[in-house]
């Protein structure tokens, strides 16, 4: 959808939501918008073959210059596909600067990374493979040390029979994997089409103010409940850096100071704690922090103003993300191939 029609729609719809009466939510339906079919690019093709190369290798050490660290230890799936803590432990177990953001549905994304530095998910693969802080893996060493291993060369010559072992070809087979993880088939989903009970007035209530007069709808819209944007929000500084730009390192804009992407907010409530910082433990206390207006003026968004909601109207907003929660995200620890065969 263009950008400015996408404006015109919420602002429409924020006028429309703030004048609802009880028992009208359903009139919110033309706004309502499912998640779409997955989309794989052009270069990269699915094929289940190349999604099951991708589970193995997201799941894999080897991955890493120790050999202990996996994209699954920042990006758990008992975790909400992040790892449980404000900020996670990269190469030698030091603590890195940005909460590990879940990675459901991030191939509805535009961009990738807090700061939207990687423009694909193949691009964000290999990343933190090859970041000195993180998995700390040289990728020239990793195609070697995959090369030895006869079940990857097996795999890889199927998937990938001309490149086999590349750095483009890990990133392909893990950018693959991860659009298959997906949250759908939500209360919210389920109840515009057509199950009533799916949610609770609570979260009814919450839905009228989260497109209202709480203002979220204004940067969280769309299927993945995320304008892909980046936004300084207020937040106050926390973790090692004394100051984190956020988008501002990869655009040099003065306007991007401080501004980080919107995070999507289906299956939220599996991924806290929360902000690009992990300062917020849980969903309340996010919305005490938007409540209030922000923690931090300085280049702060005019759309975060001080909201004044009641305490009922917070717990509302709670439920409706709770609404939020599809159905499990179920994905099979896979078997690795051994190092000897």
């Amino acid at each position: 959808m263009n950008i400015l029609i996408r404006i015109l729609v919420i602002l429409g719809f924020l006028f429309f939501a703030m004048n609802l009466e009880a028992g009208e939510y359903e009139e919110l339906k033309e706004f309502y918008e499912p998640l779409p079919k997955m989309e794989h690019p052009e270069d990269n093709p699915w094929s289940k073959e190349k999604e099951d190369l991708g589970r193995m290798l997201y799941f894999d050490p080897r991955l890493s210059g120790s050999n202990w660290i996996s994209c699954m230890t920042c990006h758990h799936p008992g975790l909400g596909w992040g790892d449980g803590l404000p900020r996670p432990n990269g190469h030698g177990q030091n603590e890195l600067d940005r909460h590990s953001p879940t990675i459901i549905n991030s191939g509805y994304f535009k961009v990738q990374f807090w700061d939207g530095r990687a423009k694909s998910l193949e691009e964000q693969a290999v990343g933190p493979i090859g970041s000195h802080v993180e998995m700390r893996q040289d990728m020239k060493e990793l195609e070697k040390e995959l090369a030895t291993i006869p079940g990857y060369v097996r795999l890889f010559k199927n998937v990938f029979p001309k490149a086999g072992i590349k750095e483009a070809t890990i990133a392909k087979a893990i950018g693959t994997f991860e659009r298959s993880v997906i949250s759908n088939n939500a209360p919210y989903d389920k109840y515009f089409a057509g199950d009533k009970a799916a949610m609770s007035a609570s979260a009814l209530n919450g839905m009228k103010l989260f497109f209202g007069k709480a203002k979220c709808s204004i940067c969280h819209n769309g299927p993945a409940f995320t304008d892909s944007g980046f936004h300084n929000i207020g937040v106050k500084q926390h973790g090692p850096l004394k100051e984190d730009l956020g988008r501002f390192n990869v655009t040099k804009d003065d306007f991007d100071k401080g501004a980080f992407k919107t995070p999507g907010l289906r299956h939220i409530t599996r991924s806290g704690p929360y902000m690009h910082d992990g300062s917020e433990d849980t969903l309340e206390q996010v919305i005490e922090f938007y409540d209030r207006g922000g923690d931090v003026a300085e280049n702060r968004s005019p759309f975060i103003t001080p909201l004044k909601l009641t305490q009922q109207e917070k717990k509302d907003l709670v439920k409706f993300m709770q609404a939020l929660e599809g159905e499990p995200i179920i994905i099979a620890f896979p078997e690795l191939p051994p190092s000897n065969e």
